[in-house]
């Protein structure tokens, strides 16, 4: 048969030496700032924004999204442990025991970078005022949605956020789990939709609909939101409150409002005169 299972079993690490290690999931983060550096500097530099704008931009939106997922993932998932372990909060590190070793950037949580790069976004926004909050959102878009295809890359490298079992002999089998069944990749089919997500974005970009502003947010919503809606059929319950409301998972019921708002603000902006 073409399509067959794949035993997946990577390190997490791409190379060594010593205590230091550079880890995949680390490289994708690294991937997806300096890639939306670099979209971000194109737009400033096509629509005459000055560049010293643009590395406030870039200082507040790392240390937002990374203090803001390693603050989710410690009082929102692992309080119990850190409480006792203070100093790791903040450095890429883990008491073994006999000592510490460097893990890299691990233990990060998306609802906690959301909430960061949003504080971020609005704390900028207070230092730069040429443009508008929606100006900003409606371009912050195209980096955003690259950067969430490369950690969806790193998260199947770390073999986490798994597809449900399969049922045939396609899929991915993670070994690294203890796994001997094949499962949908769904981390890969998350990624390679934000990636056609992106290249949709940047093609709105480059016509006139960059102008009204909130479409391009518009347009993020509700096909991010809609990928993940989709997704979520074929992947493994993060639980949540699915047993209170049932017919869909947790993150289905959390993009049902976003996609409705997105297709709001698209349709609105695509009726508003130029």
């Amino acid at each position: 048969m073409f399509f067959t299972k794949i035993d997946w079993a990577p390190s997490e690490t791409l190379f060594k030496i010593g205590s230091f290690g550079v880890h995949y999931y680390s490289l994708m983060f690294v991937l997806a700032f300096g890639l939306g550096y670099y979209l971000m500097r194109k737009i400033f530099e096509q629509e005459k924004i000055p560049l010293e704008n643009l590395e406030s931009l870039f200082v507040y939106m790392v240390v937002s999204i990374l203090l803001g997922a390693r603050l989710g993932d410690v009082f929102f998932y692992s309080w119990d442990y850190y409480q006792d372990h203070l100093i790791e909060i903040l450095l890429p590190i883990r008491d073994t025991g006999s000592g510490y070793t460097f893990t890299g950037f691990r233990g990060l949580a998306s609802h906690g970078a959301v909430i960061g790069s949003l504080i971020g976004l609005y704390l900028y926004k207070r230092k730069f005022k040429e443009k508008t909050l929606l100006w900003l959102l409606d371009r912050v878009t195209i980096p955003v949605s690259l950067g969430a295809a490369f950690v969806r890359i790193g998260n199947f490298f770390n073999s986490e956020i798994v597809g449900k079992y399969s049922g045939t002999n396609f899929g991915v089998v993670f070994l690294n789990n203890r796994e001997s069944l094949p499962r949908h990749p769904a981390q890969l089919y998350e990624a390679f939709c934000y990636f056609i997500l992106f290249f949709i974005l940047r093609a709105a970009y480059k016509t006139a609909k960059k102008e009204k502003e909130g479409f391009m947010i518009g347009l993020f919503f509700s096909g991010m939101f809609t990928i993940r809606f989709l997704i979520e059929f074929v992947k493994e319950s993060q639980g949540g409150f699915e047993e209170v409301m049932p017919f869909f998972s947790t993150g289905q019921w959390l993009s049902i409002p976003l996609v409705i708002l997105g297709l709001f603000l698209v349709f609105r902006m695509s009726k508003a005169r130029s």
